[in-house]
């Protein structure tokens, strides 16, 4: 972990698990290599700590949505939440717009408006890429382009037996370079890529060891993404500023949208921690500010997914289009966008996330729909914004529900109390204070944790979430913070629990098929001894019971609670994994 270096109204710091720094926001297919699989898992999405599903979803409404009807979805997943974030959404529809503006206490409401410009962190690097395609489409270069082609010369870079990194590696995370540069330093954690300049950055490629060859790897790099920055600004020969402005924000009428030269009428949202605390604005040096440095309104990304869609062509329209096109599988990517699989369809997806803000942008050109999220508020701890926008995507996706700030079990508390040691080596105590709990990192001081309706415990002062994880012997938990899911080993002696018997017949009982979402279901079967559970496509995993109806799949962090009706009869299951839960009726 990482000390925060201050402590102000500003912005509020806490040290990062494991020596981590702030990388903006990964995505599920790098966690689960760092941590493990999760056989739950939805279609690949920038995304983190999403629920862990596999959806094949329904198509949506024929008709546009009014601003009324978007304000009521927004409403309901927001209200209250515990976040105290406000959000700029919009649902390009069928040639019409819907919009809305609102905050978790609307008495916050002035914090935004038409006129507020939000960062739109990783967001960024479509744009990115949409200006790579563009010299492309000039004959300026090629996908397969060896990098070393793009930069300076004599510019050390790393191959693996010879095969050199490409730019299509670039713009599919597959480059084998790391989330961060090696030679950052250690940054302040409010405004972490402020002091990194190009030299720096290019010096950093010298020292990265590839451990495969480029193009078989999936490794979220934020790295890469800026050192792609500096290349296209390069090639094009002008600044990352003056090249946005000039090729794609002039052309889409992106008239407030920026890097660093706020336009006179713009007016800069104020960034937020999800306790609610201001916070910095991030800052980039110019040139690399294409991983993740654009600013801009909702009407500016209203026009941005108005061109994806091509509602009009314009003098980008061609390398928009060309940015779009699948170019690698695993994942399935186009240029810097997931492609997300929505009911034989395609649909382009990116989100983004800084130390105060969050994004959620997406298009699907069958439907000629679009789906943008701009929030004041960082939700990288708590899942994104992935449940809102992909309710927004497609209706079938459940919408999720306000984070509201309740009182913990008394149990469960008692049951967090102990000794741990994250993966990575920093201890932690967790204690109970009154009806609450407080934890102390090793050789820092004491935080006081929240417990939000969720099922999550966060400090009051930081940015991070402690996620209870509930196994066969006890309770553990899930550190999470900046993008980072760490898991947390006991280290106390505690005595451990037995495990609770269940008896074959009992286990029977539970046998059946739950849809929860359409197209996306748990069968549940004895086999031999034991109660397993499989998703829909997916391999069948054992599961341990905890006590009468509750078993937990600690391979993944999830828990299944069986219910039965007033005679004892098993008639329904919810599961909960990453901080949400869903509800299946036995067929």
């Amino acid at each position: 972990m990482i000390r925060p270096r201050h402590r102000s109204s500003a912005g509020s710091g806490v040290p990062s698990p494991a020596g981590q720094v702030p990388s903006d926001r990964r995505i599920p297919v790098e966690r689960a290599r760092q941590h493990g699989p999760r056989p739950f898992r939805r279609p690949t999405m920038p995304y983190a700590h999403t629920l862990a599903l596999t959806l094949a979803i329904a198509s949506g409404s024929a008709h546009a949505m009014s601003d009324a009807a978007l304000a009521d979805i927004v409403g309901q997943r927001l209200t209250g939440d515990r976040t105290g974030a406000c959000m700029a959404v919009a649902v390009v529809e069928n040639g019409s717009v819907a919009r809305t503006f609102q905050c978790a206490d609307p008495k916050d409401v002035a914090r935004i408006g038409p006129d507020t410009a939000f960062e739109i962190g990783s967001v960024s690097k479509t744009m990115t890429a949409a200006l790579l395609a563009d010299l492309i489409g000039q004959g300026k270069g090629s996908l397969d382009d060896p990098l070393s082609a793009w930069l300076p010369p004599g510019t050390k870079l790393p191959d693996y037996q010879g095969k050199p990194i490409l730019l299509r590696h670039i713009v599919t995370h597959t480059s084998g370079l790391p989330s961060l540069p090696t030679r950052m330093g250690a940054p302040d954690m409010t405004d972490p890529y402020a002091k990194l300049d190009e030299a720096v950055l290019l010096a950093s490629l010298g020292d990265v060891v590839l451990t495969a060859a480029p193009g078989t790897k999936f490794e979220y790099s934020n790295f890469a993404s800026m050192v792609l920055s500096y290349a296209v600004a390069r090639r094009a020969g002008t600044d990352m500023e003056t090249l946005l402005k000039q090729r794609l924000f002039a052309p889409l009428g992106m008239q407030h949208a920026y890097l660093n030269a706020a336009p006179a009428d713009v007016r800069a949202a104020v960034g937020h921690t999800p306790n609610g605390r201001p916070t910095s604005a991030w800052h980039f040096q110019t040139n690399l500010a294409g991983v993740g440095g654009v600013r801009a309104t909702l009407d500016d990304m209203v026009r941005y997914v108005q061109g994806e869609l091509g509602t009009e062509t314009t003098s980008i329209s061609p390398a928009l289009q060309r940015s779009q096109q699948k170019v690698s599988d695993a994942p399935p990517m186009a240029m810097n966008w997931m492609l997300m699989p929505v009911a034989g369809r395609t649909v382009h997806v990116h989100e983004g996330g800084t130390g105060g803000f969050s994004s959620f942008v997406s298009f699907d050109r069958e439907k000629r729909r679009g789906v943008v999220i701009l929030s004041d508020t960082t939700w990288n701890s708590i899942g994104s914004l992935g449940s809102l926008g992909l309710h927004l995507v497609d209706a079938s996706f459940p919408l999720g529900e306000p984070r509201r700030d309740i009182p913990a079990d008394g149990t469960l508390l008692d049951a967090l109390v102990g000794e741990y040691q994250l993966i990575g080596g920093m201890k932690m105590s967790v204690r109970r204070k009154g009806d609450a709990l407080e934890i102390q990192p090793a050789g820092q001081g004491t935080y006081l944790m929240g417990y939000d309706s969720a099922g999550d415990f966060y400090p009051r002062d930081f940015d991070a979430v402690l996620r209870p994880q509930r196994g066969a012997n006890g309770h553990g938990f899930i550190w999470m913070q900046m993008g980072a899911a760490v898991p947390a080993t006991r280290i106390d002696n505690a005595t451990t629990k037995p495990a609770f018997a269940v008896e074959p017949a009992t286990l029977r009982e539970y046998e059946g098929e739950y849809p929860l979402v359409p197209g996306f279901g748990l069968s549940v079967k004895v086999q031999g001894d034991a109660l397993t559970v499989q998703g829909t496509g997916q391999p069948a995993l054992p599961v341990q019971a905890v006590e009468r109806d509750v078993f937990v799949m600690e391979a993944v962090g999830a828990e299944i609670r069986f219910e039965r009706d007033a005679g004892g009869k098993v008639i329904a299951l919810a599961l909960k994994q990453a901080g949400q839960t869903l509800r299946g009726e036995k067929q």
